[in-house]
């Protein structure tokens, strides 16, 4: 069922479909943006890598989706405590470890992916297939997206594993960090 040109996005709710800790009616009020994004990049499937995923069901979560992109909503990552044989490089990075298991369970390692999260912690440093947002925000805020056409810049360009080659890239990293802009890092 898998294709070369399917790639991924896994991705998490709190901090990204809405800010973190927020009161229950706020849930998911970015989710347009990134339904907006999805519709400019029909080619990604989405994947729940969200501890929503441990109480909900897969059509729960599907539900809160638009009909066309819940179609689009192909599985959940499993639990970090249920992987076994853990590379060593991704023992002390959790949802990148998920991600990684998922991708190998379905047999496609080979695929592009974007992980969209607000936990820099939960991937190894420098991970290209990682667009983080703002966890105070989600993505809504106008300094984090301009539109939905920013997340749709990053599907579009579809990153595959590959060694790290710009030295300047935690600098990098660092200055959009602290100027408050949405970064697109990858897996080195």
């Amino acid at each position: 069922p898998w294709g070369v040109c399917m790639p991924i996005l896994f991705l998490d709710f709190d901090g990204v479909l809405h800010p973190e800790h927020c009161h229950e009616s706020k849930h998911f009020c970015c989710l347009p943006v990134l339904e907006d994004a999805l519709r400019q990049a029909p080619e990604w499937q989405v994947v729940i890598s969200s501890t929503w995923r441990l109480q909900k069901s897969l059509d729960q979560l599907r539900s809160r989706f638009s009909a066309d992109i819940a179609e689009r909503v192909v599985g959940e990552t499993p639990r970090f405590n249920n992987l076994v044989d853990v590379p060593s490089s991704l023992v002390a990075y959790e949802r990148e470890a998920e991600c990684q298991a998922w991708l190998r369970s379905n047999d496609v390692p080979y695929l592009a992916w974007l992980a969209l999260d607000d936990r820099s912690w939960l991937f190894r440093p420098f991970c290209k297939s990682l667009f983080l947002s703002d966890r105070k925000t989600g993505l809504a805020f106008a300094t984090l997206f301009d539109s939905a056409e920013d997340v749709a810049r990053a599907l579009s360009k579809p990153v595959v594993q590959r060694k790290r080659d710009d030295k300047n890239s935690g600098m990098e990293t660092q200055k959009r960090r602290s100027s408050g802009e949405w970064m697109f890092r990858g897996c080195a």
